[in-house]
This record gives C-alpha cells, sequence and structure tokens, in this order.
C-alpha cells in the first residue's frame, strides 16, 4: 500500500533488541458514507509489550497467533515471545482494538526480528489481517487517511476539532455486524455515499472543517447496523440538535461519535445530549472528548 504525504512517524527504537513497547491509537473508521474506505486516529491508546523468549513461555490468543504465523510466515524467521496489552481502547465498541493489537504485534516482532520489514510492509500485513484499510491505515500513520487497495492519502487532523465519543455497554462483534447489511444496493444510495464521502474527504485534506457540516449522512450501512443499537437515531438527532456537525456510528459500533468545532462547555453539552437517550433505556454508558493522533504508531520505552 502506498501513502500520499507519508510523515516520519516510526523513529528507530531505542529500546533493547529483545523487548519492544508499541503504542497504537484507537480509530474511528468510516465517518457514515465512507465505508471501508476512511479512518481517523484517536488520542486514545492501547500498548502491546513483546519481549523474545529463548522458549515458548505460555500459549496465544487466536488473534495474536495469526498475526505472528502471518509475519513469521512473510518474514521467513521464526521465535518465541511473550505478550502483554495494556490501554483504555474497548473491545468490541467500533474503535479499532483488534488493530492495535494486530499492528503493535506486527512492529514489535519486527523490531525483534531486526526490522526485516518496512512500515509500509507492516501495514499491509495488517490489512491482510483486517481485510480492508480504513481503520489500519490510521493507527499506522495517524491522522486522516482515505483509503483505496493499493493508495492511501494521509492527512493531520486539527486539534480543535472534537470527537465526542459516546460507548454503550453493548458489545457488537464485526462480523456479526457485517452480516446485517445487504448484497445489494440502490444506485441512488451509492450516489448518496460517493457524496457525501467526497465532501468529507475534501473537508479532512484542506482543513475546512465546517464543511463537515450534514456530511455524515449514511444510506450503506447504518440503516441496518443500527437495529443493533437502541435509540440509535435518537442519539444521533440529539448531537446535531446541540449544535455538533453530525454524528455516526464509528466502526460497525457499538459506540456512537460526534464531531464538533466547538468550546469545552458546548462538546460536553453535546456529550450529554448524546447520552440522555440511551440512559433512559437502561443502557449504561461511558464517555471521552478526544482529538485526533497525528503521530500514528510508536516505539515507547
Amino acid at each position: 500500500m502506498f501513502c500520499k504525504k507519508p510523515p516520519q512517524n516510526l523513529e528507530s527504537s531505542p529500546m533493547k533488541k529483545d523487548e519492544a513497547i508499541v503504542r497504537v491509537p484507537a480509530t474511528t473508521a468510516n465517518l457514515g458514507p465512507g465505508f471501508d474506505c476512511l479512518g481517523v486516529a484517536l488520542q486514545l491508546y492501547n500498548r502491546i509489550f513483546v519481549c523474545r523468549e529463548n522458549e515458548l513461555q505460555e500459549s496465544h490468543s487466536p488473534m495474536v497467533e495469526e498475526s505472528a504465523g502471518l509475519f513469521f510466515k512473510r518474514t521467513r524467521k521464526r521465535f518465541p515471545f511473550s505478550l502483554k496489552i495494556t490501554g483504555r481502547v474497548p473491545r468490541s465498541r467500533g474503535l479499532g482494538s483488534s488493530v492495535t493489537v494486530r499492528a503493535g504485534i506486527i512492529v514489535a516482532l519486527n523490531h525483534l526480528a531486526g526490522d526485516l520489514l518496512t512500515l509500509a510492509e507492516c501495514l499491509n500485513l495488517v490489512v491482510d489481517l483486517e481485510g480492508h484499510p480504513d481503520n489500519a491505515a490510521p493507527a499506522f500513520l495517524g491522522g486522516f487517511a482515505a483509503c483505496s487497495d493499493d493508495i492511501v492519502f494521509r492527512e493531520p487532523v486539527d486539534p480543535k476539532l472534537k470527537f465526542i465519543t459516546v460507548i454503550p455497554e453493548i458489545e457488537i462483534q464485526t462480523n456479526k455486524a457485517r452480516q446485517a447489511l445487504p448484497e445489494k444496493i440502490l444506485l441512488a444510495d451509492a450516489v448518496h455515499n460517493i457524496r457525501n464521502s467526497s465532501i468529507i474527504t475534501a473537508a479532512f485534506a484542506s482543513h475546512q472543517y465546517a464543511l463537515l457540516e450534514n456530511a455524515f449522512q449514511d444510506r450503506l450501512h447504518q440503516p441496518y447496523r443500527k437495529k443493533l443499537i437502541p435509540q440509535f437515531d435518537r442519539v444521533l438527532e440529539a448531537a446535531t440538535k446541540k449544535g455538533a456537525l453530525g454524528a455516526f456510528l464509528s466502526g460497525s459500533g457499538s459506540t456512537l461519535m460526534a464531531l464538533s468545532l466547538g468550546n469545552k462547555k458546548e462538546c460536553a453539552a453535546i456529550q450529554s445530549a448524546m447520552c440522555r437517550p440511551l440512559q433512559q433505556a437502561g443502557i449504561s454508558t461511558s464517555t471521552m472528548i478526544l482529538s485526533a493522533d497525528n503521530k500514528g504508531i510508536q516505539f515507547v520505552e
């Protein structure tokens, strides 16, 4: 995968050659109409600690085994390792938790193997594992990413744009969310999404975020996935009524995301308005007001 305007974000690690700690940002993908194409990295992180061992210490989860197996197959180099994951990215909430694990493992193993792969090659492995680049690209590169099968356009995001994050206590597996989608769509719906995703890309590319107003409306996946989240329409309507630029389902859910150029008080009012319908339905929520992460994946000490 080739990146337009790639950042110099992953410097050589100062750590020992037998251990690596990698920080990977959460992501919000799709941004409404940009299904499997658009994503933004967020200042919410998981840390993946990988240590090279002399012998196998423990069995790993299927996701870890799959990620490590693909790396070892591609590099033709294999060694035992131990693993620890810490951080604040919730699982099965549409914030790219699987990418944080897969990307962290592959980048860490690559360091332990002597940097056999480039950053772009590591990204390609994660895209292969995920099946689409909308979470992987921003997690690696930071900022906003618009992705095709072969090219990523990446642009940093101004910190004045806030991502108001409401996380219902509802787990949604990506596979289940994809099963809710129809096999065919109407031409008018496809055109509607092309228009809106083009406006979103132009807004982020030019840093004219006011253009985002009302651009997050989607007809390809949200009308079908919203059945998995009670009060979905009321939450999104509450965000726009309180002055958000718009709101959408983050990834495959269940996180609901609104964007705002408002101050701290205005963002808090949007957040409260979004939570109210869920609370009235007896659904617990956690909330955050985040900025975009423009660094992407990083080694940390």
